[in-house]
C-alpha cells in the first residue's frame, strides 16, 4: 500500500503542478479533500472546488513551475515529500505584477491517502523566499556580530 501511495503522491506533483492538468485533481483527490498550508496563514482549503482556483492562480503567476521531489517517506496512509521548485514570475501573484524573475523555493508536503485518493494534505513551503525573490519583500540584512548592538 505504501508504494502505491508514494506513486500517487509523485503523480500528483507531476500531473497537477508540473503539467498543469487541473482535471487530474478529480482523478487523484477526494471531492471533499482538505488542504492545510496552501492559502493564507491559518486558512484551509475545503474541497476540490476551492483547491482548483488556487492551482490555476499559482500556475498563472508561475506557468513554468517545475517541482522536483527530493525525498519521499511513507508510513501507513501518509506520504511525506520534501521538494524544491523552480519557476519564473510571469503573471500576477497576489498583488504583485509579473517581474520576470526566476524563483527557487523548497517545501515539505504530507498527503493522507485513503482508498487510492488524497483526502488531506499539509504543505509547508518557503513563501517568504518566494516573496523576497520577486522583490515583494526586502532581503534581510544581518549585521556581523561585532556590529550588533549590545543590550544594556
Amino acid at each position: 500500500m505504501s508504494t502505491d501511495n508514494v506513486a500517487l503522491t509523485h503523480r500528483w506533483f507531476e500531473e497537477v503542478w508540473n503539467r498543469g492538468r487541473v482535471d487530474a485533481i478529480d482523478e487523484m483527490a477526494a471531492k471533499d479533500a482538505v488542504g492545510h498550508g496552501q492559502a493564507e496563514h491559518g486558512a484551509d482549503i475545503h474541497g476540490l472546488e476551492e483547491f482548483k482556483p488556487f492551482v490555476r492562480s499559482l500556475r498563472a503567476a508561475f506557468p513554468d513551475i517545475k517541482i522536483t521531489i527530493d525525498l519521499s517517506i511513507a508510513e501507513g496512509e501518509h506520504v511525506a515529500v520534501h521538494w524544491h521548485a523552480t519557476m519564473t514570475h510571469k503573471g500576477q501573484f497576489l498583488d504583485f505584477a509579473p517581474t520576470g524573475k526566476d524563483v527557487t523555493i523548497t517545501g515539505t508536503s504530507i498527503q493522507r491517502i485513503v482508498n487510492g485518493k488524497i483526502v488531506e494534505g499539509w504543505d509547508n513551503w518557503d513563501q517568504l523566499a518566494l516573496l523576497v525573490q520577486i522583490g515583494a519583500v526586502p532581503t534581510a540584512k544581518f549585521l556581523p556580530r561585532e556590529r550588533q548592538r549590545r543590550s544594556a
